[in-house]
């Protein structure tokens, strides 16, 4: 299957097109203009608190007029501009794909190498959101503005957070089993072949994890355990692994802390350094400074941070320090957010300030504003090799009525993408008939075998029909999402029983689905045979969650408030019941309504999770096993949206033997 890396299939129809949405932009941008400006947000209400009451209908009173005038003045142009444009949209190709071809400006894939499939298997991280790139007078409705900005502010966030180097941590202790958690509030870089090392204030202290390795049966099994940290899986790559070995029941002293941090250099003359004294916390929150997390300057560390580094035996793998950033690590006294509060879970689940390190494929709804998607890819480019965006069709071809806007869907993927492919939903209805909403499907190849053998996987984005009450609308789309998932699998392979070309690694569905599992109107949605083939990680059943997930839709009137407005104020509120009540959507019932914040705590669930990251074990190799890493709900692009992103690692296990 070819990929289109234009919109149109020759360059005198770009030019014309171009040419006519030169006509159309003028009057589109001066109506986005004239509706914002009577659309104000709760936080440009609260800027405009200290001013004088009539100083802001004075300013609406003056440009009203002119946007109006030249409004009407752009009329004739636009109308030109339409009847050129419509036109063209049936020769328009239902994506673009990027991909950046100067590999030096990539902080990601420069790093990947080919998984050969040989070793223990291998992970890979998937990540969605909802940004609410819409034109900025439609934005303003969800109570968020600045589209161009925020495009661009989202792109740095994802990528700096994404480019972290991946921690391990692990805390030997022959009789206790509880952990603390790490702080890491600065970065270390080397420079050049010197041995000094450039401190970085990173302004953020981030609670992380430690993924606790007990010690209960002797030093023997100390031992093999030690020689298992060395020898990471194929898919950690840039991954740091700390060991500690505690005494003393497994607590160290001040003292003892003080060693650890300040004195890992002394393990051997010529490894590098962790420079700085270990910095003990007896709080676990912390006031928010410039360049916090997710900002555009910040280098921000988390329990995904770090090269690999050996603790306690003394010794450091030099080759994953080379061109890695170095972090100075502090141990809080904390107990862990990310640690497992329910221990019959088989994966670590957490509420992190951060996307995960070495995100793999990211998929992304809303992305409706077309400027805006430039930014955005432009900014994504710096870490991810692999852009689909502008997906969806415009005017009548392709679907029943009439399109404005596309898909607002966005893949980006550090993995290169062998093939592609669009369907519009049909059975659009209301306000969203006007967006070409449908489903992305996405071929990538992640590696091959020592026979050649390429390893695939499958990954789609979708985003539903968002109308409350239309229930049978999103189970009719729900049904096509399958069939064409099928189709494109069918379309797509190459390999036969007989013969296999191709395994299959992983089956992926992620998007806005536009329904939760907890509320009553959603029932039909909640028994879909989707979720008999999919696995749904935070889910327990229909109308039942998990007790650890909780909802990804925040309520827009609190987007701005100071409790929450930055990554890590939303990760401590969303980390409490009382904080969800206020600040998430929760779902619904025929009885409560989820606009009243005071009737919540009566609501099953702790919010609504209408985003949604689906894996199935159905339809892969059939030697090989995936399970679910870890989960994580992700507040680093607050106040930018109204949606929590989430995240999930799975894990590819081949087994001792090749395939």
């Amino acid at each position: 299957m070819v990929l289109y890396t234009s919109p149109f299939p020759n360059s005198f129809l770009s030019v014309l097109h171009s040419f006519s949405w030169g006509l159309i932009f003028p009057c589109y941008w001066l109506a986005d203009r004239l509706v914002g400006s009577f659309v104000p947000t709760t936080y440009e209400k609260r800027q405009r608190a200290d001013d004088p009451c009539y100083f802001h209908a004075l300013c609406i009173i003056i440009t009203t007029p002119i946007y109006l005038a030249l409004l009407v003045a752009s009329l004739p142009f636009a109308l030109i501009g339409f009847l050129l444009w419509s036109p063209l949209q049936s020769a328009r190709r239902p994506y673009i794909y990027s991909r950046l071809e100067d590999k030096n400006h990539v902080n990601g894939a420069t790093l990947l190498t080919e998984w050969k499939a040989a070793g223990n298997g291998k992970s890979f991280c998937f990540g969605s959101a909802n940004v609410c790139l819409l034109p900025d007078s439609l934005a303003r409705f969800n109570n968020v503005f600045n589209t161009q900005a925020r495009a661009k502010e989202i792109g740095r966030r994802i990528r700096n957070g994404a480019s972290r180097p991946q921690i391990k941590i692990y805390i030997d202790s022959p009789t206790n089993t509880s952990i603390s958690a790490a702080s890491f509030s600065s970065l270390v870089s080397p420079q050049g072949g010197d041995n000094t090392n450039r401190t970085v204030n990173a302004g953020i202290k981030r609670t992380t994890s430690m993924e606790y390795k007990g010690d209960n049966s002797g030093s023997n099994n100390s031992e093999d355990r030690e020689d298992k940290a060395g020898e990471p899986n194929e898919g950690e790559e840039n991954t740091c692994i700390v060991r500690i070995n505690g005494e003393d029941n497994g607590h160290m002293s001040d003292t003892e802390t003080d060693t650890v941090n300040g004195q890992a250099h002394a393990s051997g003359p010529a490894e590098p350094s962790l420079e700085g004294d270990a910095e003990i916390s007896k709080t676990p929150n912390h006031k928010q400074k410039e360049g916090d997390s997710g900002s555009l300057d910040s280098y921000s560390a988390s329990r995904e941070s770090l090269v690999k580094v050996r603790v306690g035996d003394g010794t450091v793998d030099q080759s994953a320090v080379n061109n890695k950033l170095l972090y100075k690590a502090s141990i809080m006294k904390k107990t862990s957010v990310r640690k497992k509060k329910h221990t019959d879970e088989t994966f670590d689940h957490e509420i992190s300030a951060f996307f995960p390190a070495n995100l793999d494929f990211l998929c992304l709804q809303e992305v409706f504003d077309k400027r805006a998607a430039e930014k955005l890819k432009e900014q994504l480019h710096h870490y991810f090799e692999y852009i689909v965006y502008d997906v969806g069709v415009y005017s009548c071809h392709g679907c029943c009525s009439f399109k404005f806007v596309n898909s607002g869907l966005l893949f980006a993927s550090r993995y290169p993408v062998m093939d592609a492919a669009y369907h519009c939903y049909p059975n659009g209805r209301g306000t969203d008939s006007l967006a070409s909403k449908g489903a992305l499907f996405l071929k990538v190849q992640v590696g091959s075998t020592p026979q050649d053998q390429r390893i695939v996987g499958y990954i789609s984005c979708t985003h539903l029909q968002a109308i409350a009450g239309d229930t049978t609308v999103r189970c009719e789309q729900l049904d096509m999402l399958q069939d064409w998932l099928s189709e494109f699998r069918k379309s797509t392979s190459s390999s036969s029983t007989a013969n296999p070309e191709e395994l299959v690694a992983f089956d992926v569905i992620c998007g806005d689905l536009n329904f939760d599992n907890c509320s009553s109107e959603d029932k039909l949605e909640q028994q879909h045979s989707l979720f008999t083939h999919y696995k749904d990680p935070c889910r327990i059943g229909p109308g039942e969650d998990k007790p650890w997930a909780i909802g990804t839709l925040l309520d827009p009137e609190g987007l701005y408030d100071e409790e929450v407005c930055t990554p890590d104020n939303l990760q401590k509120v969303l980390e409490s019941e009382e904080g969800r009540k206020g600040y998430l959507v929760y779902p619904t019932s025929k009885n409560h309504s989820s606009s009243q914040k005071g009737r919540k705590a009566s609501l099953k669930g702790n919010g609504r999770r209408i985003d949604y990251m689906l894996y199935t074990e159905e339809g892969l190799y059939l030697e090989w096993k995936v399970e679910v890493e870890e989960f994580s709900f992700i507040t680093q692009l607050a106040g930018l949206t109204d949606h929590l992103p989430v995240a999930m690692r799975l894990m590819v296990s081949t087994g001792e033997d090749d395939p």
